[in-house]
């Protein structure tokens, strides 16, 4: 496990001879049509060509994509907007949110990822009103990494997170907080698994 200060870290190493940086992870399709091997053109700029697949914490820092972003509407002005959400404080946030859970859990997703507290509306002031965009979205258009670090996937519906678990060969007939929790749990360990254990 890191240090408590493992967001400060200095990843300055990871730039290769041509100064493209990189983590290993697959550099992401042009945008085209589905492929025969079963890629997809990435999304999102922190999404793999892989379906529910995403691009690790290192990864984003080295490509100084500090800040991402998701659409979302508030349920009670059902205004659509963007919003932006920063990196490294929402991946402290999971962490301490885990420190706190981790022992409890039991391969069972907790309330709070369950009934998620929803962000407050910038346009019409609510509290617990703005939800991500998730009816009519594609499922292999869904913004995982956006669900992932506001802690939001409890909003996806059975049938999203058994795609995500499908895609990731882990096992899917079971029940919504089971499937939930493997989500979370295989998000994180495409995201940020080196930083610190869940």
């Amino acid at each position: 496990m890191l240090q408590e200060d493992f967001l400060t870290l200095s990843l300055s190493s990871y730039t290769n001879n041509n100064n493209i940086i990189s983590d290993n992870t697959p550099a992401p399709a042009p945008a085209t049509a589905s492929t025969s091997d079963g890629t997809i053109p990435p999304p999102f700029p922190w999404a793999t060509n892989q379906r529910a697949r995403i691009h690790s914490f290192r990864y984003l820092m080295l490509n100084k994509m500090n800040r991402i972003s998701g659409s979302v509407q508030c349920k009670r002005c059902l205004k659509v907007f963007e919003m932006e959400i920063d990196v490294r404080k929402k991946l402290s946030e999971f962490r301490r949110f885990i420190v706190g859970q981790k022992e409890d859990m039991k391969n069972r997703a907790p309330v709070e990822w369950r009934k998620p507290v929803l962000p407050k509306c910038e346009h019409c002031g609510r509290e617990n009103s703005v939800a991500p965009v998730l009816g009519g979205v594609k499922k292999k258009a869904i913004n995982w990494l956006f669900l992932f670090l506001s802690q939001t996937l409890g909003c996806c519906t059975s049938k999203q997170l058994k795609y995500f678990c499908k895609h990731t060969k882990n096992h899917r007939t079971a029940s919504k907080d089971h499937l939930l929790y493997i989500t979370y749990r295989g998000l994180f360990r495409q995201f940020a698994s080196e930083c610190f254990d869940f």
